[in-house]
């Protein structure tokens, strides 16, 4: 009895804003004090207001799985950033390597292909309409190649002036427009090309 009024009248003695700690040692032990429990006590706070009390060791544990998750939410978020910088750089150097065939063809062949046939797409300075399909910019500098090759071997192009990306393309399907020495002009699908 004397225990209780003695705890009773510490509760009143602390300001009316603060909480008391209940704190329990590995051996069971459980003690009421107004500041902290030492580390490896099981700690909960008691508001005394409201009676309400919440349990430290369990917030303790929520506070490190979400920062956990954060941690882990972060490191996939790099990842990925990585894996798409990656992606980026090849797709870039596949593009450059797909400009490289077409300049040796013009070069090599100067009688068939303007100086300035198929002028290399450059990735960071990329024409308006390329740029809606820049995530295939590799295929494009092929298909160029293959619209050019394929209007020389019509008869019907003297030599091939320019070959580009036409605005008839889509999301589903590219289009090529080459246009000839002759006057002669040809458009050229994807579809056309791969066969």
């Amino acid at each position: 009895m004397r225990f209780a009024l003695l705890f009773l009248g510490s509760i009143f003695v602390i300001p009316a804003s603060a909480g008391i700690y209940k704190c329990t040692d590995a051996q069971g032990k459980t003690d009421y004090q107004s500041k902290p429990c030492e580390a490896g006590h099981s700690a909960v706070e008691i508001n005394i207001k409201t009676g309400g009390s919440v349990n430290l060791d369990q917030e303790a544990q929520k506070q490190q799985l979400q920062q956990k998750e954060q941690e882990q939410k972060q490191s996939q978020e790099q990842i990925e950033q990585q894996i798409s910088q990656q992606k980026l750089v090849k797709l870039k150097q596949d593009a450059q390597d797909e400009s490289a065939k077409n300049q040796f063809l013009i070069k090599n062949s100067p009688d068939k292909y303007s100086a300035f046939a198929i002028p290399p797409y450059v990735y960071d300075q990329l024409p308006t309409l390329v740029k809606d399909y820049q995530h295939r910019l590799p295929d494009i500098e092929r298909f160029r190649r293959e619209s050019a090759e394929k209007a020389l071997a019509s008869n019907e192009c003297g030599r091939v002036e320019s070959v580009e990306l036409n605005a008839k393309s889509n999301k589903v399907l590219l289009v090529f427009l080459v246009d000839c020495s002759t006057g002669k002009n040809f458009t050229f699908t994807e579809q056309q090309l791969t066969k």
